[in-house]
């Protein structure tokens, strides 16, 4: 199996360091987000096959701005700058990055000087995004300039002999008209990079790690009976086959009628060793009283691995060894080098430190887009692949507040008819995740002539990529109407129903 060729994405702050990433990746090269607090020579002990920098919010004039050991300029391995990482590079290598008072936002028009790898057989005037105050007025000595801007002469420069690279804008949003084709010619042309990273090579890569890793021991895997366990279930199973036992723990925070679904998809279309475990009760009972989300997430984090230890102990062989449907963005968000925590998922920040299992995590470094595209792969059913994200967690962080027998069933009944009225559109596919939120205040209404006082159901539904930011999304006032009327009539408890219009950033998708 060929290994496939590396890319690291040093992060200097940017909104769009994980957009660079998937970038990378959709033109079938690996990639991966280190800090740039990590050593260069830690960088370069990875062998990478290139290495990007990242744009940020800071000005490299600025006490204290994010710097980098300047081996890496002599390390002979192809650098590409973005934004903030373009102006580092121009500042350390005897360029000139200057305070002109005028900075540039949006679409700005880019006029091309001359081609060189990075534009070759692009048109010479094309639209591209900025996002600057501070402008490079002048390439590092030995480079050339490639485009400019009307306020920016050095908005796109290189040293093909060195194989360093610099770009003032940003290729991997869309609203650069070819920042694709740009990236590609960096990776093929200039660092020339193989697209082996596919669906095929990360099964095989998979496999063949899992089966390093647990040789012939018996493992357990946490199934949920989203898209994440049951992909990161298929490929252990595609590994080890019958070492493995899977685990479906009834939280009784989960959607309605979701444990009976879960249990008949797995035992029929799977024909894997399904242990059901129901522990709704112990898991109401260690939440009585508790509103704080973190704790919330710590709790149930800690409960279910006590849950598969005594399981385990249940299950022949003794398993070491636990399965989890862990993502890059959970590694990301919980936080970890320079990243900000900014809510400890439970397989990640939740988990204790006695933990007995050591964990398996397959899809630890995969988007979700590729994890679904790696469930099709395996021939996994579309109801299962597609199914939209629910969070580890369940109902518990989507009731703001202490958690009830009454106020779950309350936001099951909700967001049932939620999920059937966006199906019954057509819009399932088309949204990220549409789901109910049950604050846990209660406000004046009236319903048949007489005053009510009754919970809130705030309706939640955005349109997304990868879960690393988000929009709202804009469904039809009727299909709205429609959810409404249905909730208020039909959900006891309930006399008003809002649309949560905010993106992420600045809001997290989950409201905890």
């Amino acid at each position: 199996m060929t290994e496939a060729d590396l890319v690291l994405v040093v992060d200097f702050g940017a909104q769009y360091s994980q957009l660079i990433a998937r970038r990378v990746r959709e033109a079938h090269v690996y990639s991966e987000i280190v800090p740039r607090s990590m050593p260069v020579a830690e960088m370069l002990a990875r062998n990478p096959a290139a290495i990007i920098f990242s744009g940020g919010p800071a000005s490299v004039h600025a006490d204290g701005a994010p710097d980098i050991d300047n081996a890496i300029y002599s390390s002979g391995v192809p650098l590409l700058g973005l934004c903030y990482g373009a102006q580092l590079i121009a500042r350390d290598l005897g360029g000139e990055v200057a305070k002109t008072g005028r900075g540039e936002y949006g679409r700005t028009e880019l006029t091309v000087n001359q081609g060189g790898a990075m534009f070759r057989d692009l048109p010479a005037t094309q639209s591209v995004w900025m996002s600057h105050f501070d402008t490079i007025t002048r390439a590092p000595e030995g480079a050339t300039v490639y485009a400019s801007t009307q306020d920016t002469p050095g908005a796109a420069f290189g040293d093909e002999a060195r194989g360093i690279y610099g770009m003032q804008f940003h290729p991997e949003v869309g609203h650069t008209e070819h920042g694709n084709a740009m990236l590609k010619a960096f990776l093929y042309g200039v660092a020339g990079c193989r697209p082996t990273w596919t669906n095929v090579s990360i099964i095989d890569q998979q496999v063949a790690e899992i089966r390093a890793q647990v040789g012939d021991a018996r493992v357990i895997c946490g199934l949920s009976g989203g898209v994440d366990s049951a992909v990161a279930a298929a490929l252990v199973h595609k590994a080890i086959g019958d070492q493995l036992t899977c685990v479906f723990v009834d939280t009784g925070l989960l959607r309605k009628n979701e444990a009976e679904q879960v249990e008949d998809t797995f035992r029929r279309g799977f024909h894997v060793d399904l242990i059901h475990v129901k522990a709704a009760d112990r898991f109401l009972a260690a939440l009585e009283g508790v509103d704080d989300p973190e704790t919330k997430r710590k709790i149930i984090g800690e409960l279910f691995i006590r849950i598969f230890e005594e399981t385990a102990s249940e299950v022949e062989g003794d398993p070491q060894f636990l399965v989890q449907g862990t993502l890059y963005p959970d590694i990301v968000e919980s936080g970890g080098g320079d990243n900000a925590n900014i809510k400890s998922h439970h397989n990640v920040g939740g988990l204790p430190d006695d933990m007995k299992f050591e964990l398996v995590e397959p899809l630890r470094h995969l988007f979700k887009d590729e994890v679904r595209a790696v469930g099709e792969e395996l021939g996994l059913a579309e109801e299962i692949v597609w199914r939209q994200p629910f969070p580890g967690p369940g109902l518990a962080v989507r009731i703001i507040g202490a958690i009830t027998p009454e106020r779950v069933a309350i936001l099951q009944n909700a967001d049932a008819i939620v999920v059937e009225e966006i199906k019954r559109a057509g819009l399932y596919r088309e949204i990220w995740q549409s789901f109910a939120v049950l604050p846990a205040i209660k406000s004046v209404g009236v319903m048949g002539d007489e005053r009510t006082y009754a919970y809130p159901i705030v309706l939640r539904a955005v349109t997304s990529d990868d879960a690393m930011t988000a929009d709202w999304a804009r469904i039809p006032y009727d299909v709205l109407e429609r959810i409404s009327s249905r909730i208020i009539n039909e959900v006891p408890g309930i006399n008003r129903v809002a649309y949560d219009i905010t993106s992420k950033p600045p809001g997290t998708i989950e409201w905890e």
